[in-house]
């Protein structure tokens, strides 16, 4: 059967993106004050629960693999695998992390070392272990469990009892009956993601314009200028949507498997043309940190100082992981066939970790070194609200320029076409009514997302700041709380059959 779009879902969301970006666009001082009231209601009464929700995905991710249901395979013991190991890695990582991996590995570190956790000094040799850390941490094995229970969760029942759609609410097709998606409770669930996901991705794409705007303009010489960063953000739809034009196989395959190779060579290339032994010394000390304090790093609260260092960024990164991760469950579930789900367990989540660690300890450990060694003013930008200037500052001060600037530029690019491909690709496959194995939405569908998911990044450049980017994916990921509860025990219910 041929593809047919869902028009309810689909007017639904679309209409509530555009309801909530014009009064964004209109009246943004009253709007970035009423998200920054939730965000501070969310995170200071909610944020328990989001850590609870990492500790509890990580133990039940663990149970699926370790037992005898990690060798299931999906789509039955015959079933061949669509895409190789390296292009599978390849594709799960670049939709995964998107730009922002390179946005934050290049100064997270800054935040950190000024305004500690655990009660250290600022500027400390304590406070730099733990900046070196901590990055690390949010974007490792905790974070890519946020996104694997949801692709296990979908993945296993869309294949094993063939489902015919690809949507969140399959997840839960183990409480509620393999039709919830045609019932009110599927609609809301899936409608519920939609809105999350485009929260979330206009998050990525509103740290990320800013960042490419300045590293252009630190290229070509000229003034980073509000007319460059909305030049950044239609170049950047325009990518991405082509790549989904061109389809799965010939478009997001391909970037990914380019980029992985562009990425990866750019990462050693800052290593070895850097302060080599600093960054190794740092790596290697921020990995052993983080095994040995990895379940008080994930439990800590700070019920004594009260720094609000957990809510302004552990509870901060949960929520965009969470908002992101029925998305990674869709679009991972699509290329997953014929994989067991110990191996989209171990793969996800390892690969997905040792992808983001690498970053922080090349990107991130030279950053810190051209700042301590007075190369590079990083910390003093990043507290003056120039992040990005910091960034441009950063890879400019790299050897053998322009290629390293050009090379960030080029990644960055790619990592956000791949990601937002990736991601019209996931919403439109929601909004299709009936999607088989092997199947794809319209092509006209998955451009229609690709635009309307650049509205949002739009609106939160007329807020402006990092802290209502942070409030936008706080907000929109509370909901997917309760619903990850739900697929946990559909999913266990599932595998018992």
């Amino acid at each position: 059967m041929k593809p047919r779009v869902d028009w309810v879902l689909f007017t639904a969301s679309a209409g509530l993106i555009i309801a909530v970006c014009i009064p964004m666009a209109l009246a943004p001082e009253r709007s970035s004050a009423v998200v920054g009231a939730m965000y501070k209601w969310i995170a200071g009464d909610m944020g328990l629960v989001y850590q609870w929700m990492v500790v509890v995905s990580t133990v039940v991710l663990a149970v699926v693999a370790l037992r005898k249901t990690g060798s299931r395979r999906l789509g039955g013991d015959d079933a061949a695998k669509e895409f190789s190991n390296l292009s599978w890695m390849s594709m799960l990582f670049c939709a995964g992390i998107g730009a922002g991996i390179m946005y934050w590995a290049t100064i997270e570190w800054a935040y950190y070392l000024d305004q500690p956790p655990f009660g250290a000094e600022p500027g400390s040799a304590e406070a730099q272990e733990w900046a070196a850390t901590y990055g690390i941490f949010h974007w490792g094995l905790s974070a890519w469990c946020l996104y694997c229970l949801p692709t296990a969760a979908i993945a296993y029942p869309y294949y094993q009892r063939k489902i015919p759609y690809l949507r969140l609410s399959t997840a839960l097709t183990g409480l509620f009956g393999d039709d919830i998606a045609n019932r009110p409770l599927g609609r809301i669930v899936d409608f519920i993601f939609i809105i999350a996901l485009v929260g979330g991705t206009g998050t990525s794409l509103g740290l990320a314009t800013p960042m490419l705007a300045a590293c252009v303009a630190q290229l070509f010489g000229i003034e980073q200028t509000a007319l460059l960063e909305y030049a950044v953000v239609l170049l950047a739809v325009a990518l991405f949507a082509y790549s989904v034009f061109r389809g799965l196989t010939k478009g997001i395959k391909v970037l990914s498997d380019i980029n992985m190779s562009v990425a990866g060579a750019f990462a050693l290339f800052v290593l070895f043309t850097g302060p080599t032994l600093f960054a190794l010394k740092h790596g290697t000390n921020s990995l052993g940190l983080m095994v040995q304090d990895f379940i008080r790093l994930n439990t800590w609260t700070d019920p004594v100082l009260k720094t609000n260092f957990v809510e302004d960024w552990s509870i901060f990164y949960w929520a965009w992981w969470l908002a992101y991760g029925p998305y990674m469950g869709i679009f991972v579930t699509r290329i997953s066939r014929g994989r067991t789900l110990r191996e989209l367990i171990f793969g996800m989540v390892g690969f997905g970790t040792l992808g983001c660690a690498l970053f922080y300890i090349t990107i991130g450990n030279t950053a810190m070194w051209m700042d301590l060694e007075g190369l590079v003013p990083a910390r003093e930008l990043v507290a003056a609200g120039q992040a990005e200037q910091a960034i441009a500052s950063v890879m400019a001060a790299i050897p053998w320029q322009p290629l390293p600037l050009i090379a960030f530029i080029l990644v960055t690019f790619i990592f956000v076409t791949t990601t937002y491909d990736s991601a019209s690709y996931a919403i439109s496959a929601s909004a299709t009514r009936q999607l088989q194995a092997g199947q794809n939405p319209a092509r006209w569908h998955r451009v229609f997302w690709a635009f309307a998911l650049a509205v949002l990044p739009l609106a939160l450049m007329f807020l402006g700041g990092l802290d209502a980017i942070k409030s936008s994916v706080l907000v929109v990921s509370l909901p997917l709380l309760v619903i990850g509860v739900a697929m946990i025990v559909s999913l266990f219910r599932t595998l018992r059959e």
